[in-house]
């Protein structure tokens, strides 16, 4: 296995880095390929602007047309394409990160923002009357496998489907269908840690015990069953789900995931 880790935490200390350093070891060990990209210690440029598409920028600026023309042109910056590249090499990516104000932090979104280019995780693929690109299960990623491993500060309790924050499968929606499912990514079920803010030393063997289980499953884990948008679901052009479709009582964004 190949494993490329996202990593979004700014102390190296913490217990983000922490869960990162053991990912590292623990899939070593076992005989995996890892390579890390540590956004914070690699001063990631967060924002999109012209510099990212050199000669391919036009003006104004338009960041799909002008990020895809830069991608084909082989224009894009170095530092983009070492990250579009290692999408490429590796057949697993885990996100490590915590949750900040109901996301992802800012340094992680701005590296989805300059490494996700038209042409190269969207805006592929026929559109038709049978279909509408391919994204949603297919694309340019499709093969690939992903986890979130997240940090929040808060109890579960809070994060449930009546707590006051929202059910953190809603939360973490848009990351894992939104950005990772759409160029054709399988999403593995999150590894979540609740109430981080309190984790005491005592405690994080227990952590860590559960953290390289997961790692250590990564290849015989079942993914999100997000539907496919390309294979009978949906109607085309609306992209609404087929009516009938939906479990009884499901509404939201479970809608989109079947069984």
């Amino acid at each position: 296995m190949k494993t490329l880790i996202v990593h979004a935490h700014p102390e190296p200390k913490s217990l983000n880095g922490s869960l990162k350093d053991l990912a590292v070891s623990t899939l070593e060990a076992a005989g995996h390929e890892v390579r890390v990209s540590d956004l914070y210690a690699m001063n990631w440029k967060a924002v999109v602007d012209a510099a990212d598409y050199g000669p391919e920028a036009s003006s104004p600026l338009r960041v799909a047309r002008d990020s895809g023309r830069a991608f084909e042109a082989g224009a894009l910056t170095p530092d983009v394409r070492a990250e579009q590249e290692k999408l490429l090499w590796a057949d697993t990516i885990i996100f490590q990160f915590p949750l900040w104000w109901y996301t992802m932090p800012a340094i992680l979104k701005g590296w989805v923002d300059r490494v996700f280019t038209y042409r190269f995780a969207y805006g592929v693929g026929e559109h038709s009357e049978t279909k509408y690109g391919e994204r949603f299960g297919e694309g340019t990623l499709a093969g690939r496998r992903a986890l979130l491993s997240v940090t929040v500060g808060g109890p579960a309790s809070h994060y449930s489907a009546r707590g006051i924050n929202g059910p953190i499968e809603d939360l973490l929606f848009p990351f894992q269908h939104g950005i990772l499912y759409y160029p054709g990514i399988e999403v593995l079920p999150p590894f979540v840690l609740h109430g981080t803010d309190r984790l005491t030393d005592e405690e994080y063997p227990e952590v860590a015990k559960a953290w390289e289980q997961r790692l250590l499953t990564l290849e015989s884990t079942e993914p999100i069953a997000f539907r496919p948008q390309n294979f009978g679901d949906y109607e085309i052009p609306s992209l609404h789900l087929k009516e009938g479709l939906e479990p009884t009582g499901r509404t939201g964004f479970g809608l989109h995931v079947r069984g």
